[in-house]
């Protein structure tokens, strides 16, 4: 599913909803979720997961075609935990 097929299901879900409002409540949404893990916070939706920032250390690792060694920064990545409900649903 992309951005717009989301946009879509949820005016489909909400008859009184526009496209414009549509828009500015997924783009709303997901701008606090990047705002909140920018800030170094955790993003908890009960029953779908939650999302969370790791740090993640400097290392060595290896150019796949030359096999050189290259020296990888340290960075934060996005860390997502399924919820129970979800894993329930995805497993059935």
């Amino acid at each position: 599913m992309i951005r717009s097929e989301l946009i879509d299901a949820l005016l489909t879900e909400t008859p009184g909803l526009t496209k414009p409002d549509g828009e500015r409540a997924v783009t709303a949404f997901f701008g606090t979720i990047v705002e909140r893990l920018a800030a170094g916070g955790r993003v908890e939706l009960r029953g779908f997961g939650a999302f969370s920032v790791r740090d993640r250390s400097p290392r060595t690792g290896r150019n796949p075609r030359t096999g050189e060694a290259v020296d990888v920064k340290a960075k934060r990545a996005v860390h997502f935990k399924p919820g129970k409900v979800l894993r329930e649903r995805v497993d059935q």
